[in-house]
């Protein structure tokens, strides 16, 4: 077993590569594809028999050549509009939500967006009936602010 493993580590390697761009799929900050590309290498210098040490040389050198130059370049374009996307609670800015219970001024209520319901204020002195269509205008830690 372990002859036939050493006369045909580059199936290791390709395997190896693979795994790598799976796990890849999983977190998609392009750091695991740098270990990917590393193992292609690896391989292909396996493919022209290299012995072990230089595998593991060609490994090394191409993973770190490739987390601080291919992996630059891939966060850049496919992250390029990263910056304007909100996520979190910041995305419900502007989202319009209907009142399940009844916002007394002054106070609390709730309002149900997206099937989640938050804890809100009025922005106005005046109470928001249940029903009512309301638009949230502001956002202070898990309590939303909404206009009628």
């Amino acid at each position: 077993m372990i002859d036939y493993l050493s006369q045909h580590l580059w199936q290791f390697w390709a395997v190896v590569a693979v795994v790598c761009l799976i796990l890849e799929l999983t977190a998609g900050d392009f750091f695991i594809m740098c270990f990917s590309i590393g193992a292609v290498f690896a391989c292909g210098a396996a493919v022209l028999g290299a012995g072990f040490y230089a595998q593991l040389v060609f490994f090394a050198i191409f993973t770190l050549i490739s987390l601080f130059l291919v992996r630059p370049v891939a966060l850049r374009y496919f992250h390029r509009h990263d910056e304007g996307r909100v996520s979190n609670a910041d995305a419900l800015l502007g989202r319009h939500g209907k009142v399940v219970e009844t916002i007394k001024a002054g106070g609390y209520g709730r309002v149900q967006i997206d099937g989640d319901i938050w804890k809100a204020e009025t922005e106005g002195s005046e109470d928001i009936p249940e029903g009512t269509t309301v638009i949230v205008v502001n956002r202070a830690s898990t309590i939303i602010t909404v206009k009628q």
